[in-house]
């Protein structure tokens, strides 16, 4: 009589129980690489919506230049020069808030550049009127303590988001004008000058500034931009 050729009942288990092992060691194996990719998404998760945020407080946000004046310190002379300057600026529709502590002025005359940053104690609180932008006696003029200062006067601040010089944070409906001594920073400005440069809130689209001065000065104020 042929006995049939199989495998014992302790050769079955054997490789019954290497089969559970190998199955046991797959599911473990697919269980930290599920932990580890549910981990590495959520990572991900996080950086998207921070990159996503910071994306819309750049593109929301933004500082606008309305306009810029200049104070002529000898007008209808051939040796007058612009010596002051003055920037007005507001947020840009719909933007956010933007501190003007960390807000700097470039400014290139064709020859030299120079930056700008706010001198807290040169500030004027100049919401009930001024009479005179160009006042020198205005703290926002003569507490400009170093060529590369720059002051604050404020003219429209409905909610008091300005509340002086150490937090002048600007939101919509502010207006503020910028002041900045030309003349010790660039020795003033002649005619037919270039300029060029920006007002970059720490957030956002930078305000422009982009003009010519005019060929002749005949008045003590002159429109820049």
């Amino acid at each position: 009589m042929v006995r049939k050729k199989g495998l014992r009942k302790d050769e079955k288990g054997a490789i019954g129980i290497e089969i559970l092992i190998v199955f046991i060691a797959i599911v473990l194996v697919a269980a930290v690489s599920a932990a580890v990719l549910i981990q590495t998404v959520g990572f991900l998760q996080q950086k998207a919506l921070a990159t996503g945020r910071q994306t819309t407080q750049e593109v929301s946000s933004g500082i606008k230049v309305a306009k810029a004046l200049g104070h002529v310190d000898q007008p209808r002379n051939a040796n007058g020069k612009v010596d002051l300057m003055a920037i007005y600026v507001e947020v840009n529709s719909g933007g956010q808030d933007i501190d003007l502590n960390a807000t700097k002025i470039t400014l290139y005359d064709g020859s030299k550049t120079v930056t700008f940053t706010q001198n807290t104690a040169a500030f004027t609180d100049g919401k009930s009127g001024i009479s005179n932008t160009f006042d020198t006696t205005q703290k926002a003029w003569a507490n400009l303590s170093t060529s590369t200062d720059f002051g604050i006067i404020v003219l429209q601040d409905e909610d008091g988001s300005i509340t002086s010089g150490d937090y002048p944070v600007i939101n919509s409906g502010d207006k503020v004008i910028l002041t900045i001594n030309v003349t010790a920073a660039f020795g003033g400005w002649s005619p037919r000058t270039s300029i060029s440069g920006e007002v970059r809130p720490e957030f956002g689209a930078p305000g422009i500034i982009e003009f010519t001065t005019p060929p002749a000065y005949t008045e003590n104020v002159v429109e820049l931009q």
